[in-house]
Order: C-alpha cells, then sequence, then structure tokens
C-alpha cells in the first residue's frame, strides 16, 4: 500500500472514531450485545432492530475503546443498516480474514473498499482484537449473548 492511501485510510478512521455513524442507544432495539475486550478495555453495546423479513431495519452503538474500536463500530453500523442478517454474516467473515491478512474472497467490490481502511491493521495483530471486537458483539447481539475478545 503506497503512502498516499495509508494516510487516506487513516483520516477515514480518524473520522470515524471523532464522528461515529449511529453512535447512541437505540428504544426499539429487538436485540443487544455487549462486548469487551479486556486487553485493552474496549467496551461496546451493540443494538439491532431486525424485521421479520431477516432485514437489519437499524442499528446503533455505545461504547468507549481506542481509535481504531471506534472507528470499526461506526464503519459496521454504517454497512449494516439496510441489511439482511445473511448480508451481515457475509460482511463480517470477510472483514475477519481483511484485518487478519487473509483473502477476504466473498466481497463484493463496493464492501471490499469500504471495508479496506481497516485493513492496514493486520499488520499490528494485537490491534485485530480491537478492530473486530464490535463484529463480534453483532454477531452475539444476534445470537442473544455477550461477546468477549480475550
Amino acid at each position: 500500500m503506497d503512502d498516499s492511501l495509508r494516510e487516506l485510510y487513516q483520516e477515514v478512521i480518524l473520522d470515524h472514531s471523532r464522528h461515529p455513524r449511529h453512535f447512541g442507544p437505540l428504544d426499539h432495539a429487538s436485540h443487544t450485545g455487549e462486548g469487551h475486550n479486556p486487553l485493552c478495555g474496549d467496551r461496546v453495546k451493540i443494538y439491532l432492530s431486525v424485521g421479520d423479513d431477516g432485514r437489519i431495519k437499524d442499528i446503533s452503538f455505545e461504547g468507549r475503546g481506542c481509535a481504531i474500536s471506534q472507528a470499526s463500530a461506526s464503519l459496521m453500523t454504517d454497512m449494516l443498516a439496510g441489511r439482511t442478517v445473511a448480508e451481515a454474516e457475509t460482511l463480517m467473515g470477510g472483514f475477519l480474514h481483511l484485518v487478519k491478512g487473509e483473502d477476504a474472497g466473498g466481497l463484493d467490490a463496493d464492501d471490499r473498499d469500504r471495508l479496506n481502511v481497516m485493513a492496514g491493521v493486520s499488520a499490528f495483530p494485537m490491534r485485530v482484537k480491537c478492530a473486530t471486537l464490535a463484529w463480534h458483539t453483532m454477531k452475539s447481539a444476534l445470537e442473544g449473548g455477550v461477546a468477549k475478545t480475550e
């Protein structure tokens, strides 16, 4: 990755961290999940409103943590609003591969482009847990549990 692209990705991460999308409680949530990364103290709560058709009608998050965890949660909520649960699971799988430096096959080009801002995290293994916390918590919310990364 060239330096100008790396700089752009850093700016996107900082923007999502400083101005998170879909931040705050969701009064009409049908699913919630709480995640905690005990290694660094990041915490996130995910709220989902899933319709009978399996589509995520609304999604939001609350939490505190590093710029990477907050940006990842913001990016995730921004991308998942309006998608089906199945699409959310596909995105999560691709994202997890991407931040581990693996091939993120199965993602369409637009989704891959949007998620690529977090690809640099793979160079910092301790930060992968920060980036994936919200995604694991979203999955846990859909399954009715609590997500922890250890």
